[in-house]
């Protein structure tokens, strides 16, 4: 029964403009069920749980999947999340998996990292992860987002900070090794295009960003290089639409070199990189 009630959740999802109907009816069905999507077919008949409908209904008006399960999935993290916090997206973690590799390849044995904008606190834990010996800083101004990232954070190896992420940590200026963040990048004359999952859900703090949607990325490039010792890199994700231009603000003459773009898996651009240079 349970998995013709998910086929039936489907085409209900799939009808609401859910991008990925099959992937989410399941997960809605492994939550309520308290199971992995993997062992659904060991749900009996009997043990069929009604609060289902509930769950699809939910997702049907295009509440976030993660809203309802109360969790997103980031590199190898599990992470608590829910209204008033920027649910990480797939397309973040190259951003991160590049970031790895660079401070990877730092001859620095224990790595200063800011993670500026820092949402659920995602970016933040998964560098602490995977980089083990890094000492690891994370900003963010908006208070409920910040309550998410108290619960992530607790007990892992991440300082995090309440504060504007242009004017943050004037203690660091001149030590950090990587400066790192996943702004608000989305013209404000693109609201009706933002799906409804991100317009309607996500607060509008970590989503918008002056006329351009580069107003943002602008005070990060202030605040990298005044953090940054010399031979630090920034990275910094953008739209895809935006390719070409975040590497222009991180300028020469500004002291900056070796400014570029790198696609996503989905090969577009995703994210701008830049070394800090000695002025």
């Amino acid at each position: 029964m349970l998995l013709a009630e998910v086929a039936r959740a489907t085409q209900r999802l799939a009808d609401a403009g859910v991008p990925s109907p099959r992937f989410d009816a399941e997960e809605l069905a492994a939550h309520v069920h308290g199971t992995e999507r993997s062992r659904l077919h060991s749900v009996a008949d009997a043990e069929f749980d009604a609060r289902y409908w509930e769950a699809v209904a939910r997702r049907e008006a295009r509440e976030p999947l993660q809203h309802i399960t109360g969790r997103a999935f980031f590199r190898y993290l599990e992470l608590q999340v829910g209204p008033g916090v920027f649910v990480p997206r797939p397309e973040t973690e190259s951003v991160v998996g590049w970031a790895i590799d660079a401070v990877r390849a730092m001859d620095v044995a224990e790595p200063l990292i800011v993670d500026l904008c820092t949402g659920s606190g995602a970016i933040a834990l998964a560098l602490a992860q995977e980089v083990p010996r890094s000492r690891v800083h994370a900003v963010e101004l908006d208070e409920r987002a910040l309550l998410w990232a108290r619960r992530n954070v607790e007990g892992s190896r991440v300082v995090l900070h309440h504060g504007d992420a242009r004017e943050a940590l004037p203690e660091l200026t001149g030590q950090v090794d990587l400066v790192i963040s996943n702004p608000p990048y989305i013209p404000l004359g693109e609201w009706e295009h933002v799906a409804p999952e991100a317009r309607d859900h996500d607060p509008e703090l970590a989503l918008f960003s002056g006329e351009d949607g580069l107003d943002t990325i602008r005070g990060l490039e202030r605040a990298a290089r005044r953090l940054l010792r010399p031979g630090g890199m920034v990275v910094v994700e953008h739209a895809d639409t935006q390719g070409g231009q975040v590497p222009w603000i991180f300028t020469e003459d500004r002291g900056w070199a070796d400014a570029a773009d790198h696609p996503d898996l989905n090969k577009r651009p995703r994210f701008a990189t830049a070394r800090r240079v000695a002025r």
